[in-house]
């Protein structure tokens, strides 16, 4: 168990602790929750730089973290963006729902497409791409500004900016995952007998 992971598990563990207060926030009103559900946020986000850093400064990368620490990611940005789309106008701004869906389908289609790669080429090759990192960093910048409570106005070129780079990297994806089935034998016409 490296430095990295432990840290990323940190991050997963916190998520539940930010979907709690966030809930806790908009039942009760007290901005106590609100403020932890700030701090959890902030801290799981700001862990996903530092283990990532000390995975590659310390050439700590292994299977576990390239699992765990996109998981936590997605556990992270997708409680958000499913909790903030929720009508709370009274407490907190809501994010649209055109993001959810976006960042929903994006997630479940990678999974799918994962799956049936495994299933497929016994190996599954994922190449992480800027535009993918940018739409984690525009999807989290979304989620604090509304949990911030910062100007509306904002918050929707957030959210279109998170929309637009996800789809840019789903696009990305299955372009990548459709090359892998291509290059398998497994998928080249069976010779009749």
């Amino acid at each position: 168990m490296t430095t990295a992971n432990k840290i990323t598990i940190i991050r997963i563990l916190l998520v539940p602790l930010f979907i709690v207060e966030v809930l806790n926030y908009v039942g009760q009103g007290n901005e106590l929750h609100r403020y932890l559900a700030i701090a959890a946020f902030l801290v799981a986000s700001v862990c996903d730089g530092v283990d990532g850093y000390i995975a590659r400064r310390y050439n700590q990368r292994s299977e576990l973290g390239a699992i765990l620490d996109p998981l936590a990611d997605k556990l992270l940005v997708v409680a958000g963006i499913v909790l903030l789309s929720l009508h709370h106008e009274s407490y907190l701004p809501h994010l649209p729902l055109w993001l959810t869906a976006t960042v929903i389908s994006r997630d479940v289609l990678l999974l799918l497409g994962l799956v049936v790669i495994h299933y497929i080429c016994g190996k599954v090759i994922v190449k992480p791409h800027v535009i993918g990192k940018v739409a984690t960093v525009f999807q989290m910048v979304a989620v604090c500004w509304a949990l911030l409570k910062l100007p509306a106005g904002w918050l929707h070129w957030w959210a279109a900016g998170a929309a637009v780079c996800t789809g840019v990297s789903s696009a990305i994806y299955v372009f990548d995952g459709v090359r892998q089935l291509s290059a398998s034998p497994a998928s080249s016409p069976t010779p009749k007998q």
